[in-house]
């Protein structure tokens, strides 16, 4: 399993939990939704990448994937900002979705750079 395989895995885990936390605990059902859908998305597209059919659709998953990553950042400082997460628990889980970004950039970049080459 890549790093970002294992990452993306690993904060959609995370993600699922808080998602749980906002429902449970702050009875918040809308927001928390999006963040799992967003937040599960990353490592889905991730997934979903490893055995695309073409190296094309394989850039275009780590490209949506980085979107979702983006989207999932908003919901989280969403959520904090309205007082449903911690600083803490946002702080912690800001600084995974923005690894995750920063890995997912490089992967897209690369990958296209790869796919142009070979054009």
């Amino acid at each position: 399993m890549s790093i970002l395989e294992t990452k993306s895995y690993d904060f959609s885990i995370r993600v699922v939990k808080c998602s749980q936390y906002l429902q449970e605990e702050k009875r918040e059902f809308i927001l928390s939704k999006q963040l799992l859908r967003s937040g599960t998305a990353i490592g889905a597209l991730v997934a979903e990448g490893k055995y695309a059919p073409s190296k094309a659709d394989f850039v275009n998953k780590l490209y949506v994937s980085l979107k979702e990553a983006n989207e999932t950042k908003y919901w989280i400082r969403l959520l904090r900002d309205c007082n449903y997460l911690s600083n803490k628990l946002s702080d912690s889980l800001l600084d995974d979705i923005e690894h995750l970004i920063k890995i997912l950039s490089s992967s897209t970049k690369t990958a296209r750079e790869n796919l142009e080459n070979e054009s």
